[in-house]
């Protein structure tokens, strides 16, 4: 470790040895300790779910909180619960804020016995399939009072009136709302008198809503056929007794669709909320036995415990000893690569396939990118020393001929000398837009033009190199086509892939400039019939430098940068450029442009 240079206390092995220690050490008390509190409170809490106590607990708190609106007098009730049932009851919110409880100094933590709320009764401590989900108890709108309680009575009194002809035994239950239940209590073997009695004694009276009723109920149907309504379903009307139906359909009992009955439910919830009490938990335990008390282990069971953990200790550390050398082994290789001297080819093995093999990865193609870069930089300078170097050499050969009295100086001299200058110039200003394009430095000012016009424009500019040539220069191009674009630029573009075609192209040949749009791209073409390009040159056209004569000769090439600036300004357009050639046939250039239609000019 101390061959990095990085110090001892810092060293990435040391952090991850001290950080899997300390992880394996918690671990191990973290679960010791829940192992035994959670033991223990679960035979509690099991023990406490399965008693009677318990369940007249639950019904007397649901009794209360689907009375109230609020848990702010239930202290009274705990305590008496407490006295009858020899339990300690506590009531807490959601996030375990006491809110009651018979043992003030008791703490909670263990799981709760129940979740009281009256409008999802638990199944276990409140029957649920005889009561429904709903406790009866939380009535809300539904309370009848005066003339509306008196209304139901009389319905009540003329069917029992009705059901005692046939001499069927029938019992009137109340209900906390204020209606009432009929019950058939006697033997009878034959159901379809049964509903037969039903119809005659029109029991469909007992689901029809009084006065009071008729708002509440219909604010329950809207609440559960909205529900509905999300599932793609029909609404649904709820009647006095808490039945309902899809509307629009002939028949009144559909309470089979357990889909459609948990909308019902959950309408009522909704409408019933504000007239009861808020959900809490419920804590019980037996009295004289504080929730928080854990099981005492023996000393041999503690020894054992204590054991156990000083060998998963032990394999824990052993076990980060060997990960941690395997992992800092191949980041040693990553500083003692990257420290080596620029000039060196520096790699480094990939020894796995986690994240620091992929860093290895990115450190070799890092350095090969170096490599390629470093490479391509000095073959530039040597580029752009040869190319300089001509234009200057036959400058000062001329002077010093022309200084030694060999050649006269005259207008002709003067006229290579401005020849020379012009090259020189020439290839200074390519590779000044070059290195600007390279940079992101170029400057592009757009404006509306039209196409035709600039493709005329570079083909005058071109006629007195094509015609000596005996090159015939033509142009294939829509009048309409238009497009934001910087005319000096767009120019240049063309005009180099023109004279570039013009050189390459025999005496009898052709190049054309052609222009049309494919969708959203505004397509220009520059097709010559000269010698073409080979394919194993065809990558290599856009470089900087390149020529596909080998030997430099001006009369074959320019300064080897037009296609490559070409390929820039391309791109800066938000464009791209191709090439396609057969050798002995010709080459087409294909210049691709973002089209949209132009309504007038712009500068960016």
């Amino acid at each position: 470790m101390r061959r990095s240079g990085v110090p001892l206390r810092t060293s990435l092995f040391v952090r991850l040895l001290a950080a899997s220690l300390l992880v394996a050490l918690c671990s191990v008390a973290a679960t010791t300790w829940v192992a035994v509190t959670t033991t223990t409170q679960a035979i509690s809490t099991e023990q406490g779910r399965s008693s009677q106590a318990d369940a007249r607990i639950y019904d007397a708190l649901i009794g209360y909180s689907a009375t109230h609106t609020d848990w702010g007098g239930v202290q009274p009730l705990v305590r008496d619960l407490a006295a009858r049932t020899g339990r300690a009851i506590t009531l807490t919110t959601p996030a375990r804020t006491p809110l009651a409880s018979s043992e003030p100094t008791m703490r909670i933590r263990q799981r709760p016995a129940a979740s009281v709320d009256p409008l999802r009764l638990d199944p276990v401590l409140s029957h649920e399939s005889t009561v429904g989900p709903i406790d009866p108890r939380a009535v809300g709108p539904f309370f009848l009072e005066g003339e509306d309680r008196d209304r139901v009575r009389a319905i009540v009194h003329k069917i029992t009136e009705c059901l005692a002809g046939p001499r069927i035994a029938t019992e009137v239950v109340p209900l906390p709302t204020g209606r009432y239940s009929i019950r058939f209590t006697g033997h009878t073997s034959n159901a379809d008198e049964l509903l037969t009695a039903q119809r005659t004694c029109d029991f469909d009276e007992l689901k029809a809503p009084v006065p009071s009723e008729v708002v509440p109920l219909r604010q329950a149907s809207e609440l559960a056929s909205e529900c509905l309504n999300q599932q793609g379903r029909p609404s649904v009307e709820i009647f006095a007794d808490f039945s309902w139906h899809f509307t629009g359909h002939t028949k009144h009992q559909e309470n089979s669709d357990r889909a459609a009955q948990e909308c019902v439910y959950e309408g009522r919830r909704q409408q019933l909320r504000p007239y009861v009490s808020p959900p809490v938990l419920l804590f019980v335990s037996d009295r004289g036995h504080p929730t928080t008390e854990t099981v005492r282990l023996s000393s041999e069971n503690t020894v054992r415990i204590a054991g156990a953990a000083g060998i998963v200790l032990t394999v824990t550390c052993a076990v980060t000893i060997l990960l941690g050398s395997r992992l800092v082994r191949p980041l040693r290789a990553l500083i003692t690569a990257a420290q080596r001297p620029a000039d060196e080819a520096a790699r480094v093995p990939v020894l796995t396939k986690d994240e620091i093999g992929r860093v290895a990865v990115a450190f070799n193609d890092l350095a090969e990118r170096r490599e390629s870069l470093e490479r391509q930089r000095r073959a530039m300078v040597g580029d752009v020393a040869h190319e300089l170097r001509t234009p200057l050499t036959n400058i000062r050969s001329w002077l010093e001929a022309a200084q030694d009295g060999l050649t006269p100086t005259d207008q002709q001299l003067l006229a290579l000398l401005l020849d020379e200058a012009v090259l020189l110039q020439h290839i200074i200003e390519d590779l000044r837009d070059l290195a600007a394009a390279e940079a992101g430095n170029l400057v592009l000012h757009r404006e509306a033009l039209s196409v035709r016009h600039v493709l005329e424009q570079v083909a005058v500019a071109h006629h007195g190199a094509a015609g000596p040539a005996g090159v015939e220069l033509s142009i294939q191009a829509a009048d309409e086509l238009a497009l934001h674009a910087d005319p000096v630029r767009l120019r240049q573009v063309i005009g180099n892939l023109v004279s570039n075609a013009i050189r390459h192209t025999p005496s009898g040949g052709r190049v054309v400039l052609r222009s049309r749009r494919e969708g959203h791209e505004l397509i220009l073409e520059v097709i010559d019939t000269g010698c073409g390009i080979q394919p194993a040159d065809l990558p290599h056209v856009f470089d900087r430098f390149w020529r596909a004569d080998k030997s430099r000769n001006r009369q074959t090439g320019g300064s080897g940068l037009g296609l490559a600036i070409t390929r820039k300004l391309t791109e800066a357009h938000d464009g791209t450029i191709s090439v396609i050639s057969t050798p002995g046939i010709g080459s087409v250039f294909t210049v691709r442009l973002p089209w949209r239609p132009c309504a007038g000019s712009q500068t960016s």
